[in-house]
């Protein structure tokens, strides 16, 4: 008998319960379709993370007080105050850092900013006009402030598009007063509108001189974070040793175990973030696939009812010459059809939500968000969903198989 006969007999036996075998059909699809939404997803946001990370730049690197965190609790430790103003000094020195072209210290924090009966609560970061550069993003109206402004503690901002809105309305922004924590800051600079970049929303920002954020905004002495850029990528390595460096000496650190900072390169925070992220996608990926097994298990019953119901058919089939081996494959194929069937349906379906998914959180959120049909996911889909079928599809085949024909034809 060939493939093509119990291919065509296995369709014709399902077709006789089309419900149950709907129904049986379904848990496939629920599996499938998860482990398709989960891998497309997750590749997606990992796309997006590392796009992130890239457009910040390749000769960046960052540094942040505390140690480098290794998981939640550590994470929590890096909201240290280690990164002082001797530090930058320091760092700005040609003879500590030769490769540093540019040094950007940054402070953050969330602060209400009112204009006339208007409040808002945009994030406030103290930083230098360098970080137009990083960032790639430049005022529309207006301009930056400038190095001067910086060192005489100006109060000027340049505010986001969406905190423009908010306080401003259809009003002129430009060189208006806004008052941030008792002081009045004059709009120097109005940022286009650029949506979710490298982690900020400049939408949702006002940016002044680090100076006067560090001083009149948040009373602290420290900074949150330190921004390097190297004069060139075959530099960056060089660099990352200058500033251990400096900063053990500046801190009087002799082991790099008790560092109370932790330096960062783009290449370094892409492969964290792609290990991170693919890790977290295979766990919820397997986690789903559990699905398939309950999936299977349903298989294993419906086909267990199936052969009582068809006892009579298989004794027949028998009688008529029949063998083993052509009852085991019949309902085995049966088996593998079900969850064939399943497979190709969950990725259908898997791969038509992911890409609304990523259609609402382009559209809707203005993440820069690219749809992804995850190809290994798909292929593990259809030959997880197959040796299901096989697996659980077994049993049945096998008590179909060992009937004795005499006693099928007399089974009521």
């Amino acid at each position: 008998m060939t493939f093509t006969y119990f291919l065509k007999t296995a369709i014709a036996g399902l077709k006789t319960n089309r419900s149950r075998s709907a129904l049986t059909i379904l848990g496939i699809v629920i599996g499938i379709t998860a482990i398709m939404l989960v891998m497309s997803l997750g590749q997606g946001a990992q796309n997006l993370i590392l796009g992130e990370i890239q457009g910040i730049g390749a000769k960046t690197i960052a540094i942040a007080p505390g140690q480098q965190p290794t998981g939640l609790s550590s994470a929590l430790a890096t909201f240290a105050d280690s990164l002082k103003n001797r530090d930058l000094t320091l760092l700005q020195n040609k003879a500590n850092v030769p490769y540093a072209a540019k040094i950007m210290p940054l402070v953050f924090g969330s602060e209400i900013a009112a204009y006339g009966n208007n409040t808002y609560r945009p994030t406030i970061y103290g930083a230098t006009d360098f970080f137009a550069q990083i960032y790639d993003i430049y005022p529309e109206q207006g301009r930056l402030f400038t190095e001067d402004e910086v060192k005489s503690y100006a109060d000027v901002a340049v505010i986001g598009s969406k905190m423009k809105d908010k306080l401003f309305g259809n009003d002129e922004a430009l060189n208006q007063k806004i008052k941030i924590k008792g002081r009045n800051f004059r709009v120097v600079g109005i940022l286009g509108k650029k949506g979710q970049s490298a982690f900020v929303n400049f939408d949702d920002a006002a940016i002044v001189p680090y100076t006067t954020a560090q001083q009149y905004i948040f009373g602290i002495k420290y900074f949150n974070r330190m921004i390097v850029e190297a004069d060139s990528e075959a530099n960056i390595d060089k660099t990352v040793q200058d500033i251990k460096i400096t900063l053990r000496n500046s801190h009087n650190i002799t082991e790099a175990a008790k560092d109370d900072f932790f330096v960062e390169t783009q290449a370094q925070a892409m492969a964290m973030v792609s290990t991170i992220t693919s890790v977290l996608t295979y766990f919820l990926a397997a986690v789903a696939a559990i699905s398939l097994i309950v999936g299977g298990v349903g298989i294993m019953n419906i086909m267990l009812v199936s052969v009582t119901e068809r006892t009579r058919e298989i004794g027949l089939r028998k009688s008529l010459g029949a063998t083993y081996r052509d009852i085991l494959t019949q309902f085995l194929m049966e088996a593998v059809t079900l969850t064939a069937t399943g497979g190709i349906i969950g990725i259908a379906l898997g791969s038509l939500w992911s890409f609304i998914i990523s259609l609402v959180l382009t559209k809707v959120l203005g993440l820069n968000w690219e749809f992804t049909f995850p190809l290994m996911a798909a292929a593990l889909g259809v030959g997880v969903a197959a040796v299901i079928g096989l697996v659980f599809g077994l049993y049945p085949a096998r008590q179909a198989a060992k009937k004795s024909p005499m006693e099928a034809l007399r089974y009521e």
